[in-house]
């Protein structure tokens, strides 16, 4: 199979950087991670590739050059190729603009299912993978929470998605776009000793808007149809905490908070 994971990079929570002017984060000089939901679907296209040693995987991310060296490292694993498209133009683009960017990539190559995942870490819109699909005319799903390795061929794939209050199984032709969400088991291989300091830079690819000739009125700031009105620091105050023991005093004063409360 050929398979493209789109994945991002983003800001670690325990810190980030925030642009008031123009209502963006600052990735540039902030510790960066992959985004919990794409790992699972990363995770995923590896297990393909086990069972399908001929199977070629493709990292497709959009963001700065900094991202660079987190992409040399998921390249040290079974990735076949990286693709990084990085624009000054493309800083500050919304989820519509972003899908404009990487729809316009996808377009040209050839597959037979994207990966990501279901939701980002930094906006949590769960906007782009179905946005990206109608762009390309395919199916999608989003939420899924486990893929059969055993049934997913060039064709077709079989996947379970949970509900609130049932796990659903679906069948999708294709080539289709398939998101997974944290519920998912999947976990990333770590590389070898021997591949910590190998040069992989042959097998990225850096792309930027001279390649793929959009408008620039279509993307970044200019071409985000989300406007930021206001930005503000949210204030945080310190709860109170009361310890109490497992004890009838201690029941009694759980019972009547919650009961003052309402919740009981």
């Amino acid at each position: 199979m050929n398979i493209i994971c789109l994945v991002k990079f983003v800001p670690d929570i325990t810190g980030f950087g925030y642009d008031y002017e123009a209502s963006s984060m600052v990735r540039n000089h902030t510790r960066m991670v992959l985004n919990p939901d794409d790992v699972c679907a990363l995770s995923f296209a590896f297990k393909v590739k086990e069972r399908h040693p001929d199977s070629q995987i493709q990292v497709v991310s959009m963001g700065p050059t900094t991202v660079v060296p987190h992409m040399h490292d998921l390249l040290r694993i079974p990735v076949d190729k990286g693709t990084l498209i990085s624009d000054p133009l493309f800083a500050g683009s919304d989820t519509y603009a972003t899908s404009e960017v990487l729809g316009s990539y996808l377009k040209t190559q050839s597959f037979d299912c994207i990966l990501s995942g279901s939701r980002s870490l930094d906006g949590a819109t769960s906007q782009v993978p179905p946005q990206i699909a109608e762009i390309l005319s395919l199916d999608h799903m989003l939420d899924i929470s486990e893929i059969d390795v055993e049934k997913i061929s060039p064709t077709e794939a079989v996947f379970s998605v949970e509900g609130e209050r049932e796990t659903t199984t679906w069948s999708m032709q294709l080539p289709g776009v398939l998101s997974l969400g944290r519920s998912s088991t999947c976990k990333l291989p770590y590389p070898s000793y021997a591949d910590l300091q190998r040069d992989v830079s042959d097998k990225l690819t850096i792309l930027t808007n001279k390649e793929l000739g959009l408008d620039p009125s279509h993307v970044g700031l200019e071409g985000s149809l989300t406007k930021v009105v206001n930005t503000y620091d949210a204030n945080s105050r310190r709860r109170a905490k009361t310890v109490v023991e497992t004890n009838e005093e201690g029941i009694e004063f759980v019972f009547s908070y919650l009961k003052d409360r309402g919740f009981v």
